[in-house]
């Protein structure tokens, strides 16, 4: 599949799906606290993508060698990496949890996760949630026509691995569009200068997993989803979409409840 790039009503149909996804998030925010089950979690999403006119990406969908995914969102608690399938178990205080929401909206894919600390945390796991978000945005800044891939994977595992944390290598970011997943593959490591080139118009995701052990994963149980860190070690991560402008990017999973960007963004 090539990659491709979108035209202005494209780009207008993306905002709305990034947006719509990232006010499902806005909506769960005050619902995430001690007690809720994931499956709860779940069962409230999808009754707000309902209100939205939206549908889930994820209920149902089946790459090749996988199961139907049988939820409208992922709910990744602590060591599990991603992909984490909503439950019965009551999240408790001091979990971290990555919700992950991808929408369909006339046509188009909305895409954007976020990480959530349950009541109060260790300071060792407010640090990772905090640090991979400033991750994500090392990545993104970088963004701009006539940049490579590799200057966004190279800028994150840089600010990850200077503060101690790994990062995850068997799934990355991707192309997005009318299509849930297109090319290109957008990985968190690498070297200036490699893999392809931005132009106007590419659309994909900047999702880093970031672990606070080892980089090396797992997968978990046989359920042929869940993927856990391999040493039992919190995991983080937090997605957008970005557009590749003419002059540098936008964030195409902004809401009014989305956390502000961190101070160097601004400054830059």
């Amino acid at each position: 599949m090539a990659i491709t790039y979108k035209d202005d009503a494209g780009v207008q149909g993306m905002r709305t799906a990034g947006r719509l996804a990232a006010e499902v998030l806005d909506f769960l925010t005050p619902h995430i606290k001690p007690g809720i089950t994931t499956q709860d979690i779940d069962r409230l999403a999808a009754g707000h993508m309902q209100t939205q006119g939206s549908i889930s990406a994820t209920l149902g969908y089946q790459p090749p060698g996988y199961p139907p995914y049988p939820a409208s969102l992922c709910t990744s608690v602590n060591h599990v990496v991603c992909h984490g399938i909503p439950n019965e178990k009551p999240l408790k205080k001091g979990d971290i949890v990555n919700v992950d929401v991808t929408v369909i909206k006339d046509g188009w894919y909305g895409d954007t996760s976020r990480m959530f600390i349950v009541g109060e945390a260790s300071i060792a796991a407010k640090r990772l949630v905090n640090l991979t978000y400033e991750a994500m945005w090392h990545g993104i800044v970088k963004v701009k026509p006539g940049i490579h891939l590799g200057d966004i994977g190279f800028a994150i595992q840089q600010f990850a691995e200077k503060n101690g944390f790994s990062v995850v290598r068997e799934f990355c970011g991707h192309g997005i569009g009318r299509n849930f997943h297109e090319e290109p593959q957008v990985l968190h490591y690498g070297k200036p200068g490699t893999l392809e080139r931005l132009e106007p118009g590419m659309t994909f995701t900047i999702e880093p997993m970031i672990n606070a052990g080892r980089k090396e994963v797992k997968e978990f149980g046989n359920d042929g989803w869940t993927i856990v860190t391999k040493d039992h070690s919190l995991s983080a991560q937090w997605e957008h979409t970005v557009l590749v402008t003419e002059t540098g990017y936008e964030v195409m999973t902004l809401s009014a409840g989305s956390p502000p960007p961190p101070p160097f963004v601004n400054a830059a």
